[in-house]
């Protein structure tokens, strides 16, 4: 692996921006990292530090950065679509849905052949589990928990999937279109708090995230020009929003809080995404010069090539630390005890380690498969990728919210307003992926991924 990466950061191209490497692992690994301190794990069940000590929620405004990497998804999408239109300047007819149903492809493909092969494994290893009459203690909340961030992926999902109809209104509009989807989550949080009208938030799942993946287009034009003004903007916003209004102060859900910034996500999440994208853009000159000494951009480039797999299974590396801890019978202290803190490190290595364990036997899913050409401007090939997508969408979403525990028992959780088991999670999820590389294969257009 070592010569393939300084072979990949040899032949990066001058006009790359690294910086935006940089964001998208330093965003990830921000996330890894917050996962594991916050895990307060009793051999009783499984809680949240920030619930256990709320002085530490302010942090949450420094290290909630999925943000950020929205942010950074929507630059990349602006960058490959247009490549992709660039390739066939005569535009036949059928040429729209190629070009679809190909960036659909190249761009789920390195999301869900990672995605797809850890829900198999963790789906094969759940009923195993089950029948062998386990599931109980820590294996059974591991059975539930292992699958929530997936959450991510699902939005994720959506944001590829509108980048093509909502780059065509940046490109008419630009920060109008932003304005747009940021009016319209103030307009869904006012019906929610003011008039109290049901379920409307749910629709902010998109208009906040979307409009987040806005300010990447924006930034692949090189509209953010005032990155100062952004960033103060959106803290202080934020900070009265949290003060004044009935919104609360973590910027991650707590358990039994009425209401969540992040699910679904609130008005003062999305000014919180502002102030960290203003931040971000402020680093970018020292960032670049760092970035531009050879050993630092090799890491960058090591690492984006595993930063997938490293996310699906970092809790699957944590709750086994926890578990083989239990199964030695060391001592698990109550969680912000000075014990507990004393302890920190050495789960945190130990998690690392074993992080590090499943990426070496996972990481090859995460290469992108060669793209094999077809016949140009395929009959149908968008609305079948557009399908394929949705499909995904719901079944990791779904996946998200029920996890792998009570498999034999049909436990289902909702998905807007439907009753969803993990079978059917995963049956949409691998139905979707199927179609999406149906559509993809046969537009004739190549579509590699664009890889550090």
């Amino acid at each position: 692996m070592g010569s393939s990466v300084r072979e990949l950061a040899g032949a990066t191209p001058a006009t790359r921006d690294r910086y935006v490497d940089l964001l998208r692992v330093a965003s990830l690994g921000a996330v890894v990292l917050g996962h594991w301190l916050m895990a307060a794990v009793t051999p009783d069940g499984v809680g949240n530090l920030l619930a256990v000590v709320p002085a530490l929620q302010p942090l949450t405004w420094l290290l909630q950065v999925m943000p950020v990497f929205f942010f950074v998804g929507g630059f990349s999408h602006a960058l490959s679509y247009r490549s992709l239109l660039r390739k066939r300047p005569e535009r036949p007819e059928g040429f729209e849905d190629s070009v679809y149903s190909a960036f659909l492809r190249a761009r789920l493909q390195r999301l869900l052949r990672p995605t797809t092969v850890f829900v198999l494994v963790w789906g094969a290893a759940a009923l195993l589990v089950q029948l062998l009459g386990g599931g109980g203690g820590l294996t059974g909340v591991t059975l539930r928990m292992v699958t929530q961030p997936l959450w991510f992926i699902g939005i994720y999902l959506a944001m590829v999937a509108f980048t093509p109809p909502l780059l065509k209104l940046h490109e008419r509009y630009g920060w109008g279109a932003f304005a747009g989807l940021a009016g319209a989550a103030v307009a869904v949080d006012v019906m929610r708090f003011a008039a109290g009208v049901p379920y409307v938030e749910f629709l902010n799942f998109a208009f906040v995230w979307l409009a987040v993946h806005q300010l990447g287009f924006l930034r692949a034009d090189g509209r953010i020009r005032r990155p100062a003004l952004l960033a103060g903007a959106g803290l202080v916003t934020a900070g009265a929003l949290v003060a004044f209004g009935p919104y609360p102060l973590s910027m991650v859900g707590m358990p039994g809080e009425k209401v969540s910034n992040m699910a679904p996500p609130t008005l003062a999440l999305l000014c919180h995404g502002l102030w960290l994208v203003g931040a971000v853009e402020l680093l970018r000159a020292p960032a670049a010069r760092l970035l531009e000494r050879p050993r630092v951009w090799r890491t960058v480039v090591a690492a984006n090539g595993v930063a997938m797999t490293a996310f699906l299974w970092h809790l699957t590396a944590m709750f086994g630390v926890y578990g083989a801890m239990l199964a030695l019978d060391v001592e698990l202290p109550a969680p912000a005890s000075a014990a507990w803190w004393a302890q920190v490190p050495l789960r945190i290595v130990l998690a690392a380690a074993l992080t590090a364990g499943l990426v070496a036997v996972f990481r090859t899913f995460e290469r992108p498969a060669p793209t094999a050409p077809g016949a140009a401007g395929a009959t149908g090939a968008g609305p079948l990728a557009a399908l394929g997508a949705t499909l995904c969408l719901l079944g990791v979403l779904g996946l998200s919210m029920v996890g792998f525990g009570g498999l034999l028992d049909g436990r289902t959780a909702l998905l807007i307003a439907i009753p969803v088991s993990a079978p059917a999670a995963v049956a949409m999820t691998l139905g979707g992926w199927l179609l999406v590389e149906r559509a993809g294969r046969g537009t004739g257009v190549r579509a590699g991924i664009q890889r550090p």
